[in-house]
């Protein structure tokens, strides 16, 4: 069909800059949920070029699930979608499948048409169970339910920031080819900061940068990562629900934009034995009425007592919550000393191979930085199990916590057993949602020797979440 026949949405870069920054904004100050929806609807009926409403929302191992609607049927119908929760791994069961979708209008963007295609806007969703009550198994939905509880008994906002790494390899689908090639192709050997201006992965990080930037991200910076075909681009911290909907984003412009590359961007912790891995570290800090609750100038390392407290917190639940952090079978392929990792359950603000790390900081960026995470787990459980832990947990009574010799595990196996047994745990995400997410993974466990050896073996990438589809389990 020729395109000249049709007239659908395509904003320039500029434009869709200003107005993802004015939507931001209004997250950002709060402004009444009715006021959003109201804005946004307007918004919806005044473009006459915007043909359907993609409406974004993730399942239990946080992959991201998209659903296009006509914009004209959701209009009249948005407080009334249904979609069938039991095609979704580790979602419902058959017999109890029907769920609904809410729509976040606070989470909405205008998008570039050359990535997501012309006429569409993206907008995230909230999972409601059939009784009207928000589904447990949809942790956006528990993670911002925390963050409003915080704000509102406490004026608290939960800022978070990520660094996300990832590597670029070559050919369309490496990772679900790869249980034919037995291999990941670099498509550069610049290493840290080197490359070329308009080298393959060059042009990648550019490109990704424009469209993040473009949606509002607020980028700082970009660059190779240590390893080669590797890759890091910074954006602006932001509430906390904001900052794990920017990761899902990232992510998916990423993959989107290397595949119209011909190329594959992916998110395995340790897609090749040998260099450094891909890491998610995550940035936190507490706010009250724009003051960094983390900050002190007298205090160790410059932070708080309330930001240690929130540490130790987190040092003390951190087996218990490490399989959130590090959820695949190749993840614990990162967790290995000689390559920087982060697999030292302490914290210390220059030894990179801790757990948590305390960046040098002033009054507006003092931050605790957990490094263990990897790039493929949920960012919103990762987040919540985070924020959680640290503002409720308990403080063990474990001798010099902070320092102590104590290491993450080197295989899921052990942090499954770590996970399952935990009652902190059980009491921060119900019985039910915990023995999902166990299910879940034992079942990519049981698929991999428990031992890794020393190269990559087909099922850590066929069986990982990121790449799963129904074919290649049906396969096994």
């Amino acid at each position: 069909m020729s395109n000249e026949l049709r007239n659908f949405l395509s904003l320039p870069y500029d434009e869709l800059e200003e107005l993802n920054l004015a939507i931001k904004s209004d997250r950002l100050n709060r402004v009444p949920a009715d006021e959003i929806r109201e804005k946004r609807l307007k918004d919806l009926k005044d473009a006459k070029n915007v043909k359907a409403v993609t409406v974004l929302f993730s399942d239990l191992e946080g992959r991201l699930h998209l659903l296009d609607y006509d914009k004209k049927f959701l209009l009249g119908a948005y407080e009334n979608l249904t979609f069938d929760g039991s095609s979704i791994r580790g979602f419902t069961a058959q017999k109890e499948s029907d769920l609904r979708l809410g729509i976040d209008w606070s989470a909405f963007y205008w998008v570039p048409a050359d990535v997501f295609g012309t006429g569409k806007v993206l907008v995230f969703g909230t999972v409601i169970d059939k009784d009207g009550s928000p589904y447990s198994g949809d942790l956006r939905g528990v993670l911002k339910a925390y963050s409003d509880k915080l704000y509102a008994e406490k004026g608290w906002t939960l800022n978070a920031a990520n660094e996300i790494e990832g590597f670029l390899f070559q050919g369309i689908d490496a990772e679900s080819k790869f249980n034919e090639t037995g291999k990941f192709e670099f498509v550069n050997s610049g290493g840290y900061y080197h490359s070329l201006p308009l080298d393959p992965l060059r042009k990648f990080i550019d490109t990704a940068a424009e469209v993040q930037r473009a949606m509002g991200f607020q980028n700082e910076k970009d660059h190779p990562e240590v390893a080669p075909s590797q890759f890091e681009i910074n954006y602006g911290y932001g509430e906390v629900v904001a900052a794990a909907d920017q990761i899902q984003l990232y992510k998916l412009l990423c993959r989107q934009i290397a595949n119209s590359q011909g190329l594959t961007a992916s998110f395995l912790p340790k897609p090749v034995v040998g260099v450094n891995g891909s890491g998610m570290h995550t940035n936190v800090s507490i706010s009250k009425d724009k003051t960094n609750l983390f900050w002190d100038e007298k205090g160790v390392e410059k932070v708080s007592t309330f930001a240690w407290e929130f540490v130790d917190k987190i040092l003390s639940q951190a087996l218990d919550i490490n399989l959130i952090w590090n959820s695949s079978v190749n993840a614990y392929r990162r967790l290995d000393p000689h390559f920087e990792a982060p697999n030292q359950i302490k914290a210390s603000a220059t030894d990179r191979g801790s757990a948590i790390r305390i960046p040098i900081g002033n009054s507006k960026s003092a931050r605790i930085e957990v490094r263990s995470v990897g790039p493929d787990a949920n960012p919103y459980l990762v987040l919540y199990s985070i924020f959680k832990t640290g503002v409720d947990g308990d403080i063990s009574k474990i001798a010099n916590l902070r320092q102590a010799e104590r290491y993450l595990p080197d295989n899921i196996q052990d942090a499954i057993q770590d996970f399952k047994s935990s009652p902190w745990v059980a009491k921060i995400l119900g019985a039910d949602v915990q023995g999902r997410f166990v299910d879940l993974k034992q079942a990519s466990a049981d698929r991999n020797a428990r031992a890794l050896g020393t190269f990559v073996k087909p099922g850590e990438v066929q069986y990982h979440h990121e790449v799963y589809n129904q074919l290649l389990w049906n396969n096994f």
